[in-house]
């Protein structure tokens, strides 16, 4: 039997004019339905975090959000600070323009000062890459550098963009990425006909954004 589909959602409000009521709001959508996280601004971490007390519910926040222009160190930085104030996972977008340039190198730096942290902590992280903005090759190198560096999941997506994930780019990930890492897919409409379709694609969580 498939466990319920709201165990993989992790309900997002990521609003640049985001109130303390819209948190609010969300943490307590998710009670209702029992979602897996929710996923939210920094600023609202701790208290989001006083929210959700003796919930199994998990507090996911953005790193480098959305264009991964930051330096590492300013990533750090943040997932550092994220950290402290109670978030449970990480989701930290990867640098586009070093991408787009081909430089691979980069990325792997990236990676490589950012994941002992978050390992160390035993927080999760979820790698976050636009794939509407990629070609095929640039998701399967992308599945090769973090499937084999062992991050949590691999996001198809920042939301930013008004579209829902693409079911084949779903596929194609899932065909080019480790088992051990999960898929988490981008949902902008309330359609549970797709989310249920973007599962069987492979996905393992679902990120609703609220608006």
């Amino acid at each position: 039997m498939n466990p319920p589909l709201s165990s993989c959602i992790e309900y997002s409000y990521l609003q640049p004019t985001t109130l303390l009521s819209h948190i609010q709001k969300l943490c307590s959508q998710a009670k209702q339905h029992n979602y897996a996280a929710v996923c939210i601004p920094p600023l609202f971490v701790k208290k989001a975090k006083s929210f959700l007390t003796n919930t199994h519910i998990k507090i996911a926040t953005v790193i480098g959000y959305p264009y991964g222009y930051s330096a590492t160190e300013a990533k750090l930085a943040e997932i550092v600070l994220a950290i402290l104030d109670g978030a449970d996972e990480l989701d930290v977008t990867i640098n586009m323009a070093a991408l787009k340039n081909n430089d691979w190198q980069y990325l792997a730096q990236e990676l490589n000062a950012i994941l002992p942290i978050v390992k160390s902590k035993q927080k999760t992280i979820k790698i976050i890459i636009e794939t509407m903005e990629l070609t095929n090759d640039e998701i399967i190198k992308c599945c090769d550098l973090y499937g084999i560096a062992g991050v949590d999941y691999l996001q198809a997506g920042t939301g930013v963009l008004n579209a829902d994930s693409d079911i084949e780019k779903i596929k194609l990930i899932r065909q080019h990425l480790t088992d051990a890492v999960g898929i988490k897919a981008i949902i902008k409409s309330n359609n549970n006909i797709f989310a249920e379709q973007l599962v069987k694609a492979g996905s393992n969580r679902l990120g609703y954004f609220s608006n």
